[in-house]
């Protein structure tokens, strides 16, 4: 029999878990700074609209990292507490000086098509290591994940 951690989950798969989560805490973490710049950046006709949708997903985004790096420490693991591992390890690239709309909402678009697969990865990983608590987050981030994506969609269908 494997090893277990102090949660009772497989000591190997806790590892994989929690080194996957990192990269998810990493990109989150850039996520984040994105949509702050463009809540701060924001100009034109839909800037009220805008400049509130975006500060939704940035304090959202706060309680996500949050969630992540405790969950890396539930499982017995560091949580990534650097901008150079965060900007090393993450897929999504910082947008800089984005003050349009429309480009700011691509870039979250772009942001989630990296973001659903590593929940999407970590789902299984979670649900192969008979671990609920990152499975349940996972299960969570994904579907208000995809309703954003079909509400952010539609704008750009303007």
């Amino acid at each position: 029999m494997a090893p277990l951690n102090r949660i009772g989950l497989n000591a190997k798969k806790a590892k994989s878990l929690a080194r996957k989560l990192n990269e998810l805490l990493a990109n989150y973490q850039v996520f984040y700074l994105n949509t702050r710049g463009f809540h701060w950046n924001i100009k034109g006709k839909e800037f009220f609209e805008l400049h509130v949708k975006f500060e939704e997903l940035y304090n959202d985004s706060v309680l996500k990292i949050d969630e992540i790096a405790e969950r890396v420490l539930t499982l017995g693991y560091t949580p990534l507490h650097t901008y150079t591992d965060y900007l090393k390890l993450s897929k999504i690239k910082e947008a800089k000086n984005v003050s349009n709309g429309v480009e700011a909402v691509q870039e979250i678009l772009n942001a989630y098509a990296v973001l659903l697969p590593l929940e999407r990865e970590l789902l299984d990983l979670s649900g192969d290591s008979n671990d609920e608590g990152t499975n349940s987050l996972m299960s969570d981030y994904i579907r208000e994940q995809e309703k954003l994506i079909w509400m952010y969609s539609a704008y750009l269908e303007q």
